[in-house]
């Protein structure tokens, strides 16, 4: 009996215990996100679920001066969300734009199950991005924007600008994508460069199909990525992602929840088929719009050597490249700092010119 009453104490106090650290997690959650939540004086803290192309589509827009240019950012992918960490490096930009984070098509909070079925083409993304466009520019009273893009963001953007100069004032593509089979193809040449006579590199690089991209492709690509120090997140982040998350001020436990129970294997359909080359951008150099761009010298995720050559082709009433030193595809994330400040030497050199 005295042995049940122990045992019976011991559980109790555990449970205790768990209680208390599952309630104090909670407090500190909920003024972690009041602070987050807090809106500058005159400036904007919104989030919103939009009509876009008969979907609701799901944005956020913080800025600290309601009158400065507006910043769309065009995550990556395809079906990449960056919902769950992004604000945390977009809002560094806020003092010079009022910044727009947007979850494409089903996917992060803009995803549903029920369009799980329905084939992603390249019209589609363009009628999305347009549509995107077109609200803020009636929301925020704008008669341009700029859009910020990383990986399938940049490529995704560029040829939004391209098709629609009209609504944008300037371009920013970060790990710069220019053509993903000239890409891939790009990255088998130099994985046979560091492999040398390395028989498990050899191996791999075996199983890399650039002219036909698989699964396989993909595990082993970035296999060697890894192996050679190149894989996006190898600088870590220059901030506490686990904070980011548990402060994340646009996540609830219900989104938690949605997040793992995705299914994303419609984008991995898009990712290999037809649609997405055709987002290529060799041979479409005109831009109506100031033209940057923001690679790291050790990004072959997106070939930035590729997106070099593409910068030196284009015409554009204004361009400007900038290198981020051994910064591989994850540079957002790894040197929000140093990125901050180039968006900010960017937003300057926007204002004077």
């Amino acid at each position: 009996m005295k042995r049940k009453c122990k045992i019976f104490k011991i559980v109790k106090w555990i449970l205790l215990v768990v209680l208390v650290v599952i309630v104090t997690f909670l407090i500190v959650r909920a003024i972690g996100k009041a602070i987050y939540n807090q809106t500058p004086d005159g400036g904007i803290n919104e989030s919103m679920y939009i009509d876009v192309n008969g979907t609701k589509q799901w944005i956020h827009i913080y800025g600290k001066d309601i009158d400065n240019p507006v910043l769309l950012y065009l995550h990556g992918g395809p079906g990449s969300a960056t919902s769950d960490i992004d604000y945390a490096f977009t809002r560094k930009w806020a003092d010079a734009y009022t910044v727009v984070t947007w979850d494409q098509r089903n996917c992060g909070k803009s995803y549903d199950a029920e369009q799980n079925d329905i084939v992603l083409t390249r019209k589609l993304f363009m009628t999305d991005g347009k549509e995107v466009t077109e609200f803020l520019l009636n929301y925020l009273l704008k008669d341009k924007i700029t859009i910020l893009g990383h990986s399938w963001g940049s490529i995704y953007g560029a040829n939004l600008v391209l098709e629609y100069p009209e609504y944008y004032e300037c371009f920013i593509g970060t790990g710069q994508l220019v053509d993903y089979l000239e890409n891939e193809e790009a990255f088998k040449q130099e994985a046979m460069l560091w492999a040398e006579d390395d028989n498990e590199t050899l191996e791999l690089i075996n199983q890399l199909t650039p002219d036909n991209i698989t699964m396989e492709h993909i595990i082993a690509r970035n296999a060697i990525m890894q192996k050679y120090g190149y894989d996006m997140m190898v600088n870590g982040a220059d901030y506490n992602l686990v904070a980011t998350i548990i402060f994340n001020p646009n996540y609830s436990i219900i989104d938690w929840i949605n997040y793992f129970k995705r299914d994303m294997s419609v984008y991995l359909d898009f990712f290999v088929s037809e649609e997405f080359a055709s987002f290529s951008l060799i041979g479409r150099i005109n831009y109506e719009m100031p033209f940057y761009n923001i690679n790291g010298n050790k990004d072959y995720q997106t070939n930035y050597k590729l997106a070099q050559k593409y910068f030196e082709e284009v015409n554009a009433p204004y361009k400007q490249m900038f290198i981020m030193e051994n910064m591989t595809h994850g540079l957002l994330e790894s040197d929000s700092e140093g990125f901050s400040k180039i968006v900010h030497q960017i937003a300057k050199t926007e204002r004077e010119r």
